[in-house]
């Protein structure tokens, strides 16, 4: 089944769903109606024969409308996890279109300087990391950004490849982690502040005192309450000792005020987390990256998600100090604050540890479950074949990611040794920027472990450092020139280090005059073959191709040309043996009217 169809079926299916859940709540809702009409009924006749006629009736009603208000409410939680799990398939129809522009864009992660981020897109809008993204977490979110900006190992590479052919398979799995991080976005700021709290030394579990009147004070108050009303006890003796209870439950929040300032108003984001750690600790993995991503969940005190769920339900609890009017009660006879605080410290004592590692990891399933889904989406694309012994990349039939693939125009590619350069040559617009991007872009996706948009694509494990879209900086003083002199300083000082690199050069030295930049760029290649570097260079300069005859073995001369019918240009965006010989500047000058 193909991923249009796939995503059309669960349309369908789920507002089905949708429609029998919504009709659910309104007969739950007449339900409720008529079991308060019964109890109001059950007064009216009942009441005047003796009030034990209404005790077993109006009991069991009462048992039964709490029954109805927790099946509502679990009703309407099947209904919003429904609505999100439409959303999902929603989106994923328009991703299909290329209409991707709903994902987050990841600007956070747009880096000041980087070997190729900028270059490539990879960061922004219409970048390959809003293409890609489907995390629901900040973690997630981050974990995916490192990833397309640092090259795995080996290793992990082959790693995450067997997950993503594991996860594909369990496309409703995914899409049930997918809706849970739509519910509520799990922020870095929750684990800071989680972080914060284990930092703090513990205030009350360590105490004997605290321990002592834990149980002792809510003890004594219900003990004098109950034979208050039984008249063994007078008011004032119950009034002295609920006085008393009060202003020590005024001390004790004094306290604990800062903590619950530091801890308050996470309930929504962990239940998501409880709810995705859940999801994953119930599936069986096979794969190696899934399973130890898994087993970050499993303690010896239990699950993670039921650990979760616990600090949950305690802060659920200490939120109450929000609703004074059931707060206050509550600290005056059972003291409240302290059994919130203590339950809070103990579960810090058996969880601290570990809580960390469950965001990682959820951090990770979240951007490994994004490959997935780019795999689902792609099942054209092939997943990479890594070669170690030497540097070596081909491909055939690559093409540009962002690019729909009715309009996209694949290219092979053949580097099979260090020290070979590829000199692009070609005319304006005929594809050689686009060219080294699709190159650059895929082989970012490569070291990722993700699936490449190529029939076939084999390469060695390396290093992406391009230089394509230099831009001046006024805040630094720096023209495009200069910047463009540091990023190449930077590569030089990468080859000249013998590191494994992949170098994509985009028209170098383009600001400055044209006798200069060809004796640089010459000079640059000498020095790239020198140092063995792998290098692809898109140039306008076809003067550099003459280079192949000092560098036969070296220089590899391909390039894009154009058709020229009418003064009107044609682009077939092929790449081609050779060197270009079409050109079509004055073409393009006299179209905007420049009289040549």
């Amino acid at each position: 089944m193909r991923p249009g169809e796939y995503y059309n079926g669960r349309v369908i299916a789920l507002q089905d769903d949708l429609k029998l859940l919504t009709k659910k709540r309104t007969m739950l809702a007449w339900l409720r109606f008529a079991v308060v009409a019964g109890i109001i009924a059950c007064c009216y006749f009942l009441l005047p024969l003796g009030l034990l006629y209404c005790i077993i009736p109006g009991i069991l009603l009462l048992f039964l409308f709490t029954r109805l208000i927790f099946a509502d409410l679990n009703n309407k939680s099947l209904i919003e996890h429904t609505k999100k799990l439409l959303t999902v398939n929603e989106n994923e129809l328009k991703a299909l279109s290329h209409n991707y522009y709903h994902f987050a864009e990841g600007r956070e992660y747009i880096p000041k300087e980087h070997f190729y981020a900028n270059d490539l897109d990879i960061f922004g809008h219409a970048s390959l990391y809003q293409y890609i993204n489907r995390t629901g977490s900040e973690m997630g979110s981050g974990s995916l950004a490192a990833w397309l900006s640092i090259p795995a190992e080996p290793e992990t590479i082959l790693k995450r490849q067997e997950a993503i052919k594991e996860l594909v398979k369990q496309s409703a799995w995914r899409q049930e982690l997918q809706a849970y991080g739509l519910a509520k976005r799990i922020k870095l700021e929750t684990t800071t502040r989680l972080q914060n709290w284990f930092a703090d030394d513990n205030r009350f579990i360590n105490n004997k005192f605290w321990l002592s009147i834990r149980y002792l004070i809510p003890a004594v108050i219900i003990t004098v309450l109950v034979l208050n009303i039984a008249d063994v006890l007078n008011n004032y003796a119950r009034n002295y000792c609920l006085l008393a209870s009060a202003l020590l439950a005024l001390y004790i929040s004094k306290k604990v005020t800062p903590l619950h300032q530091q801890v308050s108003k996470m309930t929504e984001e962990l239940e998501v987390l409880s709810d995705s750690i859940n999801l994953i600790e119930k599936v069986h993995f096979t794969s190696p990256f899934l399973k130890d991503l898994q087993n970050e969940f499993v303690q010896q005190k239990g699950k993670a998600s039921r650990q979760i769920n616990t600090l949950k339900k305690i802060l659920e609890r200490l939120d109450l100090r929000f609703n004074f009017v059931v707060f206050i009660p509550l600290d005056i006879l059972l003291q409240w604050d302290l059994q919130q605080v203590m339950a809070l410290e103990k579960w810090k004592q058996q969880n601290q540890k570990h809580v960390m590692q469950w965001f990682t990891a959820l951090g990770e399933m979240e951007a490994i479950n994004s490959l997935a889904t780019l795999s689902f989406n792609h099942p054209e694309w092939c997943f990479p074949v890594l070669k170690e012994d030497h540097f070596f990349i081909e491909g055939k039939e690559i093409g540009h990611p962002l690019i729909q693939a009715d309009t996209c125009v694949n290219n092979p590619l053949k580097i099979d040794h260090n020290g070979q350069l590829m000199l692009v040559t070609g005319s304006n617009m005929a594809g050689k920027s686009t060219y080294l991007r699709s190159i650059g872009v895929n082989t970012v996706l490569a070291m990722a472990g993700a699936p490449v948009c190529a029939r076939y694509f084999c390469l060695s494990p390396v290093q992406v450092i391009s230089s394509m879209r230099i831009a001046d900086n006024l805040e630094e003083n720096t023209s495009t020139f200069y910047a463009e002199l540091k990023k190449l300083k930077t590569i030089i000082e990468k080859v000249n280090s013998n590191e494994k690199v992949f170098i994509l050069l985009d028209e170098i030295l383009r600001g400055t005059n044209s006798l200069d930049r060809h004796t640089g760029s010459a000079a640059l290649i000498k020095q790239l073959i020198k140092h063995h570097a792998a290098c692809i260079i898109a140039t306008h300069d076809v003067e550099l191709a003459k280079m192949k005859n000092e560098y036969p073995e070296n220089i590899l001369n391909y390039h894009f040309d154009v058709q020229v019918s009418n003064e009107e240009l044609y682009f077939d965006y092929q790449l081609k043996e050779g060197v270009c010989t079409s050109l079509n500047a004055s073409i393009l000058m006299k179209k905007i009217g420049i009289e040549l």
